[in-house]
C-alpha cells in the first residue's frame, strides 16, 4: 500500500508540476498576449489618429478643391471676357488701319493736288509778271509815244 502511495504521491507531484508548467505556459501566453493587445491598442490608436489626420487633411483638400474650381471657373470667365475684348480690339484696329490707309491715300492724292495747284499758281505768277512786264513795257511805248506826240505837236504848232 505504501508502495501505491508512494506512485500516487509521484503521480500527484508530478502532476501538479504539469499543472504549475501548464499554468507557467498559460500565464507567459497571457502575458504575451496582453503585450500584444496593448501593443494593438496602442497601434489601433495611432491609426485613429492617423485616419482622423487624413480625414481632416482630406476634408481640407476637398475645400481646396472647391476653391480652386471655383477661381478656374473665375478665371475662364475673365479669359473669354478679355478675349473678346481682345477681338473687339482687333476688330478696331483692322479698321483703324484700314481707315489710316484711306487717309493716307487721301493726303497723298491732296499732297499731289497742293502740287499741282503750286505749279498752276507758280505758272500763273509767272504768267502775270510777264504780263506786268508786256504791260510796263507797252505804258513805256505809250508815254515815249505821246512824248513824241506832243513833241510833233508842240513841233506844228510852232510852225504854224
Amino acid at each position: 500500500m505504501k508502495k501505491v502511495l508512494l506512485e500516487m504521491e509521484d503521480q500527484k507531484n508530478s502532476y501538479e508540476q504539469k499543472a504549475k508548467e501548464s499554468l507557467q505556459k498559460v500565464l507567459e501566453e497571457k502575458m504575451s498576449a496582453e503585450q500584444q493587445l496593448h501593443s494593438a491598442q496602442l497601434s489601433l490608436a495611432l491609426a485613429e489618429k492617423k485616419c482622423e489626420e487624413w480625414r481632416s487633411q482630406y476634408e481640407a483638400l476637398k475645400e481646396d478643391w472647391k476653391t480652386l474650381g471655383a477661381q478656374h471657373r473665375e478665371l475662364e470667365s475673365q479669359l473669354h471676357v478679355l478675349q473678346s475684348k481682345l477681338q473687339g480690339a482687333d476688330s478696331r484696329d483692322s479698321w483703324m488701319n484700314q481707315a489710316l490707309r484711306l487717309l493716307e491715300n487721301e493726303h497723298q492724292e491732296l499732297q499731289a493736288k497742293i502740287e499741282h495747284l503750286q505749279g498752276d499758281r507758280d505758272q500763273q505768277s509767272s504768267n502775270t509778271q510777264d504780263l506786268q512786264g508786256l504791260l510796263q513795257t507797252q505804258s513805256l511805248q505809250l508815254q515815249e509815244q505821246e512824248k513824241l506826240l506832243k513833241k510833233g505837236q508842240q513841233t506844228y504848232s510852232h510852225k504854224f
